[in-house]
């Protein structure tokens, strides 16, 4: 259905839209990789991205606003640039979206523990 209409029927189990992550990151992995921001914060405020735009894609959407700025009237050769970045926003998202799923499953494991323990 949605994500309100399962937190407001399951809020114990359901993570908030700006809730941190309750579990250690590499519970059930062996190696996990840290993410890392490639550009930095001088970087992106020289180039005046707007605060919606500072995530882990800045450095290629940076590479992508220089493309277009230097290509002028020709922007149309700068869809590398392009497909690179929405690749990477796109991969982003779908990251996160893993991340979300992973905490809400813990959470249910963790519910379910607790009532088996308590039974």
């Amino acid at each position: 259905m949605g994500n309100a209409y399962a937190r407001a029927i399951k809020p114990d189990v359901m993570p908030g839209p700006d809730c941190v992550p309750s579990f250690d990151p590499m519970l059930g992995f062996e190696s996990r990789k840290e993410r890392v921001m490639i550009a930095t914060e001088e970087e992106m405020v020289s180039a005046k991205l707007p605060l919606e735009d500072r995530d882990y894609c800045a450095h290629k959407l940076l590479k992508y606003r220089a493309c277009r700025a230097d290509t002028f009237p020709f922007v149309y050769k700068c869809h590398h640039e392009k497909h690179d970045y929405l690749t990477c926003e796109y991969e982003d998202y779908m990251l996160r979206m893993k991340e979300f799923e992973r905490e809400r499953r813990l959470l249910e494991r963790q519910k379910a523990i607790e009532k088996q323990g308590s039974a």
